[in-house]
């Protein structure tokens, strides 16, 4: 939902020719641009969309590397909200024209283990004449994500997807606005605001001119202007309940049995390897987001112990060539007794998660009550989305 914001542009006479120059280019007329096949919400579910469109130049690997240590920890404060709102994230990352890539777009995908993954993956690099591919970056961030398309006011008065739709450009750079043939920044905002996505521009450092551009940004797309420290102020904060939480995902992740085709197999072992590889906070925050979604090892695809556990598929019915390697050489009955035993053990497990999780949440809202304003990144993100969504009356934390 839009809401007012405060505009403290500088004097046009101490821009100078130059930011004279760049404001122009907001007013550029908005070109038409293909719209892709949206994902489907379901049912009444509050969803929570949001795509990171983030400046990976060599200046903000700070940012970068604490996003990655971060990100489990963002999602699992809104995974607390009731009704619990599914949520969705994609990236863009970019950098500029002459660089390894000017953008690389990971989709909206509620499989976010595999966000990470290709989160980790991005390295800080190049930039160095200042100003970058800000507009491309947006374009794209708009164009070529699955948005859920928006919803009228009679739908979602009538039980139809409630979905938060939001868009972070992070960066500490102005935009190039002298390529010709990029489509200007306010036509991407402006499809934006028509499509229901809120557009908010996080701005890292303190360059005059990436302020002028990102506030205007952000008042055009009705969202939050946020100033940080240049790496964005997060630090990791670990926990008492975390080094057990990872201690039971590591559990956890043992009673995995992976099926399907072998590209399936090994993305799930992918993804539990990734996990235990992680650091204590960092993995307890996984483990955390995951409990609330009903105690999963990922996020994504479910391995052959969930899928039983659900009533997604028998074991009798599963090809023996797409059974883990454990379980081919058992009969049936032995292989049905050995699910089963894993679905026991994970029971348990999870049972004491669960518990974890409800005092870890208690502790960290006792903590941020007594410390007061955080300016991190990953909290300023967290009190914009949460301060919309409840205003939109989808959820309640």
């Amino acid at each position: 939902m839009p809401r007012p914001r405060t505009l403290a542009l500088l004097p046009a006479l101490a821009l100078g020719l130059v930011g004279v120059a760049a404001l122009a280019a907001w007013r550029a007329p908005s070109p038409p641009a293909p719209v892709p096949a949206p994902l489907v919400a379901p049912g009444d579910v509050p969803v929570i969309e949001l795509v990171f469109a983030i400046d990976t130049t060599g200046s903000m690997s700070g940012l970068l590397e604490g996003a990655k240590a971060k990100v489990w920890s963002i999602v699992d404060q809104f995974a607390s909200g009731q009704p619990r709102p599914e949520i969705r994230v994609g990236l863009v990352a970019y950098r500029d024209r002459g660089d390894d890539y000017v953008t690389r777009v990971v989709p909206l995908s509620d499989d976010l283990d595999a966000v990470w993954a290709a989160l980790l993956e991005l390295q800080a690099g190049g930039g160095g004449d200042g100003p970058e591919s800000v507009q491309q970056a947006l374009h794209e961030a708009v164009t070529a994500m699955q948005w859920s398309p928006p919803a009228g006011a009679a739908s979602t008065a009538q039980g139809g997807p409630r979905v938060y739709r939001a868009l972070f450009l992070v960066g500490d750079a102005p935009p190039h606005t002298d390529y010709p043939d990029d489509v200007p920044a306010a036509a991407s905002v402006a499809q934006a605001v028509q499509r229901g996505i809120t557009v908010h521009a996080v701005q890292c450092g303190a360059s005059p001119d990436a302020r002028l551009h990102f506030e205007e940004l952000a008042r055009r797309g009705g969202g939050a202007f946020l100033t940080l420290a240049q790496d964005g102020g997060m630090a990791q904060r670990e926990t008492p309940m975390d080094a057990e939480l990872a201690r039971l995902n590591r559990e956890l992740a043992g009673t995995a049995l992976a099926w399907g085709s072998a590209e399936e197999q090994a993305e799930l072992s992918g993804k539990l390897a990734r996990a235990l590889g992680a650091d204590v906070a960092l993995s307890a925050a996984r483990g955390s987001y995951l409990a609330k979604g009903g105690g999963r090892l990922n996020s994504g695809r479910k391995d052959l112990v969930a899928a039983v556990a659900d009533g997604d598929v028998a074991v009798a019915d599963v090809p023996v060539a797409e059974l883990p390697a454990e379980l081919q050489a058992l009969s049936l009955p032995e292989r049905q007794a050995a699910v089963a035993e894993q679905v026991a053990r994970r029971r348990a497990l999870q049972a004491q998660v669960a518990g974890l999780v409800d005092d870890r949440d208690r502790w960290l809202a006792e903590q941020a009550r007594r410390a007061g304003q955080d300016d991190s990144f990953d909290a300023r993100v967290q009190a914009e989305v949460i301060r919309d969504v409840e205003a939109l009356g989808y959820v309640a934390w």
